[in-house]
C-alpha cells in the first residue's frame, strides 16, 4: 500500500472572511480521499496565530475552531507546523486579504514549503480586479 501523503489544510485567517474560511475547510476535510491523505487542520485565529487541531473534533466544533486545539499543543510557527507534522504539502483554504492575496504564499515560498494552487504573483494578480482586467 502506498504512503499517504500528509497535507495540512491551511485555514481562518484575519480577513473578515474568516468564518467562510472556516465552512470551507471543513467541506475539504469531509470529502477528501483519506485512502490517500492524511489531514492535518491547521487553523489561524483572527489574531495571525496559528493552531494546530485535532480533525475529528474540528469537523464538530461548529464555527469556533479553539474547541478543536490540541490541548497539547501550543500556538504554531508556519514552518515549525510544517516540520513537526512532517506535512507534505499545504492546501491553503484563506479567503480574501492575508489568504488568497500572495501574502501567504509569499510565506509558504520562503520557508520552503509546498503548497497547492496560484503562486505568489497569480494570487496577487487575482486579488487585484483593476490589474486583472488591464491583463
Amino acid at each position: 500500500m502506498p504512503k499517504k501523503i500528509r497535507v495540512a489544510i491551511l485555514f481562518g485567517g484575519r480577513s473578515v472572511e474568516h468564518e467562510v474560511s472556516i465552512v470551507s475547510a471543513k467541506n475539504i476535510i469531509a470529502a477528501i480521499d483519506k485512502t490517500k491523505y492524511d489531514v492535518v487542520p491547521i487553523g489561524i485565529d483572527k489574531g495571525g496565530s496559528w493552531h494546530l487541531l485535532s480533525g475529528t473534533k474540528f469537523l464538530s466544533s461548529g464555527q469556533k475552531f479553539h474547541q478543536a486545539v490540541d490541548s497539547q499543543l501550543t500556538t504554531l510557527e508556519p514552518t515549525q507546523a510544517a516540520k513537526s507534522e512532517k506535512i507534505d504539502v499545504i492546501f491553503p483554504v484563506l479567503h480574501g486579504p492575508y489568504g488568497e492575496d500572495g501574502t501567504v504564499q509569499g510565506l509558504l515560498k520562503l520557508a520552503n514549503l509546498p503548497f497547492v494552487g496560484a503562486g505568489v504573483l497569480g494570487s496577487a494578480i487575482g486579488m487585484d480586479k483593476d490589474v486583472q482586467k488591464r491583463l
